[in-house]
């Protein structure tokens, strides 16, 4: 059978209504087109659904049968409808970012506390990972957009968006006291124990290629995942840590690291809000995104 599904839902109003004229109320149509729906749902099916009488219609033995299915296939229908039209009211519904440490820390958080205060209802969870695996997941599908430092291999199917900016520096304990306050070359580097994060990071291989760019070629004495750690390490003065500055204003603020100077500045860069083109964004990221740029 090949039976236009609107009649079904004809079907279902009398039904629930007890009539054909109160039917055509709640659906906002004539009563005739109520009564010849019905019919051609009865032609169609080859046997009757109901039994007309002085006060209305009552359902035959297979219509009560046929109801019963059609009840749960089209509450199913109206559930469906109110639960995504929750999701586009933002009611309910998921949000999946994919943030670096220093990404989430530094820039996310109170986009999230904003955002949460607005879509209570909406469930946020955040993939931590460094910026090339955070592009991964999203190319994969696992999350709806990342936030992340450049550099990063560019891809034509990235839409990228400019946060804010970052800056790299080195800083140090009091061990290394003697290079406060001078203006120093990179090369002077290369006399003292050096911590920074893991290769996989994009930090990492931005300050690498920065250095070589300068003819140095560093090798670390300490690497690790965090800048958090890194900071700690450097304040335990076990090297010169190289982190970007968000991440020692504190120690530095209290006389725990110092700066260093150098000949030449580093380059700032950026953090940035990356989405797949060929995705299109729910609802929750479009807002959550909106709110970032």
């Amino acid at each position: 059978m090949n039976i236009n599904l609107e009649y079904y839902k004809i079907f279902y109003y009398v039904v629930k209504s007890g009539n054909i004229t109160n039917a055509a109320k709640e659906l906002c149509i004539s009563q005739p087109a109520v009564s010849q729906s019905i019919k051609q749902l009865e032609d169609s099916l080859g046997i009757p659904v109901f039994v007309r009488t002085t006060k209305g219609v009552t359902l035959t033995q297979e219509g009560q049968e046929l109801y019963e299915y059609v009840k749960i296939g089209y509450e199913n229908i109206l559930q469906g409808e109110k639960k995504l039209q929750e999701t586009l009211n933002l009611d309910r519904g998921e949000l999946r970012i994919g943030a670096s440490d220093m990404t989430l820390q530094f820039y996310l958080l109170p986009y999230l506390e904003k955002y949460h205060s607005l879509y209570p209802k909406v469930k946020v969870s955040v993939t931590n990972a460094p910026t090339p695996s955070t592009i991964d997941h999203l190319l994969a599908g696992r999350i709806d957009f990342g936030v992340v430092s450049s550099p990063f291999e560019t891809q034509d199917r990235l839409q990228v968006y400019k946060g804010r900016n970052i800056q790299d520096i080195f800083v140090a304990g009091e061990k290394f006291k003697e290079l406060k306050g001078k203006k120093i070359s990179f090369k002077t580097l290369k006399d003292y124990p050096f911590i920074c994060l893991e290769t996989k990071t994009s930090s990492r291989k931005y300050i690498d290629d920065f250095l070589l760019r300068n003819n140095v070629t560093l090798n670390p004495e300490f690497e690790l995942a965090t800048s958090s750690i890194v900071t700690q390490f450097a304040v335990r003065n076990l090297g010169i840590g190289c982190v970007v500055e968000d991440f020692a204003k504190e120690e530095i603020a209290a006389g725990r690291l110092f700066k260093l100077e150098f000949e030449k500045q580093i380059p700032k860069r950026d953090i940035c809000v990356i989405s797949d083109s060929k995705i299109p964004l729910s609802k929750a990221a479009s807002a959550f995104i909106e709110l970032l740029i």
